[in-house]
């Protein structure tokens, strides 16, 4: 058998309770990794922890908060470096999407959201995370992004709007860090059979689609000690 691709490496995923976040939290535990589990929602933790140790023998490091609260993620980073000294990957897949609608109909309060956590999230964990980040020999900060955020589609504008900033955010942050030990990219699964996706497209058949797991490889990838690609985006054009 090969070896654990990600063996004793400290990784901290966001969204980490169900989709595409639970898919990757058992799929680094498989490949050996000590893992920090995010999300809003406590029994969700819980079940991917039982997957996690079904899959290593060892349990997760769970955090139930809401990442739109920044004191939060800035206590997050500072638990962390007491407890570890350092993270070697983060896989920053948290977002959310509100109702679909022209833009000039959005809720004030929805778009405030969607930008709050899709956008300012990922800025407060850079601020509190990037650190620890350079403290690993070999750090990687992975960014789930999508389509949204290039074709800019009729009644897409809020979540468009963030996933578009969070490029152009994660663009800036690989531009300061190419020359440390950091590596930083943007990845987009593509369709993923995902309640995020069924919000989207209500009528829309999952079964055509691929599941969460099936879109783990590239996560291993670009969490891997070996990985050299930086300020890449990675999935469909």
């Amino acid at each position: 058998m090969a070896p654990p691709r990600l063996d004793g490496r400290i990784a901290l995923v966001t969204g980490a309770s169900r989709g595409i976040g639970a898919a990757v939290a058992r799929r680094f535990a498989a490949e050996g990794a000590r893992l920090v589990l995010v999300a809003r929602t406590t029994g969700g933790l819980e079940e991917v922890d039982d997957a996690v140790q079904r899959a290593s023998g060892e349990t997760a490091t769970l955090v139930p908060m809401d990442l739109r609260d920044g004191e939060r993620i800035d206590r997050l980073g500072a638990a962390l470096a007491e407890r570890f000294g350092r993270l070697d990957v983060l896989v920053a897949n948290a977002g959310m999407l509100v109702q679909l609608s022209p833009v000039g109909h959005h809720a004030p309060e929805d778009w405030e959201a969607t930008l709050a956590l899709n956008l300012g999230a990922n800025w407060r964990l850079i601020r509190s995370l990037d650190p620890l980040l350079r403290a690993s020999p070999a750090g990687r900060a992975i960014f789930v992004t999508a389509a949204p955020a290039r074709d800019a589609s009729a009644f897409w504008g809020a979540y468009a709007a963030s996933k578009a900033g969070l490029e152009a955010l994660v663009r800036c942050y690989a531009a300061e860090t190419r020359r440390s030990a950091l590596r930083v990219n943007l990845l987009d699964p593509g369709p993923v059979a995902t309640a995020l996706r069924r919000r989207a497209y209500p009528g829309e058949d999952p079964s055509r689609l691929p599941a969460p797991d099936a879109v783990t490889e590239a996560f291993v990838a670009l969490a891997e000690d070996s990985c050299t690609m930086h300020g890449e985006r990675v999935g469909p054009a």
